[in-house]
């Protein structure tokens, strides 16, 4: 499949290496699991910090169980000072105490930082407590090098409603001035083709693929940001390891498969 890349190596021969700090999907479409499966497929090694365990089908999310604080500290620890990272990724972070805490690791660590600002799941269902908006916006997107919400996850961070393209530049805007270096905004939601918008508040990248007529799109968030996350790990610029990773996305996505009674997953192979 295009979007697929040759294994690359990092020091001592190993390929370079990407830690993703997000929830566990236990259906295994979207979370760490999906997070895990895309990096393997773009030659990336992927370690992972849990912040929270879901119960998780095709039909939706039945429970969440956040970890405590010093838990996801210690993982990430573990493996940033041993094993050591060229980009992060995070995803579902629960709790405003749990953003805070990555907000401050991903600041001491010296890589490029994808942040999905995971609010809603696939099927509605919350991720992200009330009182964590406040700790996204002031402490996570400040030290994002990439962040990338949806339509819905911009009106709850920015308050932004998004219903044509010029809504994205606006949305864009609003979300720069929370300080990440660049913001990629998803129309996944609008209506015609599936377009995002990418700018730095100086550049502007518009990025389309044509709308594919299937609704197994189950871990599609997830994918995107890790494959940025990927291409960033490899030496990618930001608008490369965009462009890279829509394509993967894309196709993934015209591979989705059905699975259970509700949405399927995309296809990480």
């Amino acid at each position: 499949m295009s979007g697929l890349s040759v294994r690359g190596t990092g020091l001592g021969g190993a390929p370079p290496r990407v830690l993703t700090v997000a929830g566990s999907d236990s259906g295994g479409g979207a979370g760490i699991q999906a997070d895990l499966k895309t990096m393997l497929a773009l030659g990336v090694h992927g370690m992972s910090v849990l912040t929270a365990v879901t119960a998780q089908n095709s039909l939706g999310v039945q429970g969440a169980w956040e970890l405590p604080v010093e838990a996801v500290r210690a993982q990430y620890r573990s493996v940033a000072d041993d094993i050591g990272v060229q980009a992060v990724k995070t995803g579902m972070l629960a709790s405003a105490e749990l953003v805070e805490t990555v907000a401050e690791l991903i600041g001491g660590t010296d890589a490029p930082a994808v942040v999905d600002p995971v609010g809603v799941s696939k099927h509605g269902d919350s991720l992200l407590a009330e009182d964590a908006l406040d700790s996204v916006r002031t402490k996570l997107l400040p030290v994002a090098t990439v962040a990338t919400p949806n339509l819905d996850e911009v009106i709850q961070l920015t308050g932004v409603r998004v219903e044509s393209e010029d809504g994205m530049r606006r949305a864009a805007a609003a979300l720069l001035s929370y300080g990440p270096q660049w913001a990629l905004i998803k129309g996944g939601h609008l209506v015609g083709d599936a377009v995002d918008f990418l700018t730095d508040g100086s550049e502007e990248h518009w990025l389309r693929a044509p709308r594919l007529d299937n609704r197994h799109t189950h871990g599609t968030g997830c994918t995107l940001a890790s494959a940025i996350a990927s291409g960033l790990a490899k030496g990618q610029s930001v608008p490369e390891a965009v462009e890279a990773a829509k394509e993967y996305v894309t196709g993934a996505i015209a591979a989705g498969f059905a699975l259970g009674g509700g949405i399927g997953p995309v296809d990480h192979g």
